[in-house]
């Protein structure tokens, strides 16, 4: 089943450019979701992977440490972080529920920044807290985290990704000289 945004997509803004390969338009690659949680205890890893697998709707996977450092107190295969990668209809379904629904729902919410772009046409921001997804109910989490999500495209160019985001229904901030 396709969604709503992906019919937009291959429906509204393929045709916006009839003279270039169908090939060479820019278009989503994948959405990578991150949360750290560093020397967090087993059940918050537990309540983490529940919440990202409700807003995702796909199985989360814990992270573990590559290697020793006495520092942070961080041991070898020590688990730190749980992460998601969405492709395809999922992928489509998270952008749009995160466009219409997630983000309106931020306070003072003035849009998302401009400088944020990688030079490859990634765009990577963060959220912090996980309250504002429909999905996620305030007396069913045990503490507000953050996340990072990293939005992969195939343009090759930050002008082209943000264009693509842009068409999509990104809300950017307007940019004051």
């Amino acid at each position: 089943m396709t969604q709503r945004l992906q019919n937009y997509f291959f429906k509204q803004i393929v045709l916006q450019w009839p003279d270039k390969n169908p090939s060479q338009i820019p278009r989503l690659h994948k959405i990578v979701i991150n949360r750290g949680l560093g020397d967090a205890n087993t059940q918050m890893f537990e309540s983490s992977l529940q919440e990202l697998q409700k807003i995702t709707a796909q199985k989360a996977l814990i992270r573990y440490s590559k290697k020793s450092i006495a520092g942070f107190n961080l041991k070898k295969k020590m688990p730190v972080g749980i992460s998601v990668t969405l492709r395809q209809n999922f992928m489509y379904s998270f952008l749009d529920r995160l466009i219409n629904l997630a983000l309106p729902r931020i306070r003072d919410f003035a849009g998302l920044s401009l400088y944020s772009f990688d030079g490859y046409g990634n765009y990577n921001f963060g959220l912090n807290e996980q309250l504002m997804f429909p999905e996620i109910h305030y007396d069913q989490i045990h503490q507000i985290c953050g996340m990072d999500i990293a939005i992969v495209t195939t343009a090759k160019t930050d002008h082209e990704a943000l264009s693509l985001l842009k068409t999509l229904g990104m809300p950017f901030q307007k940019f004051i000289k």
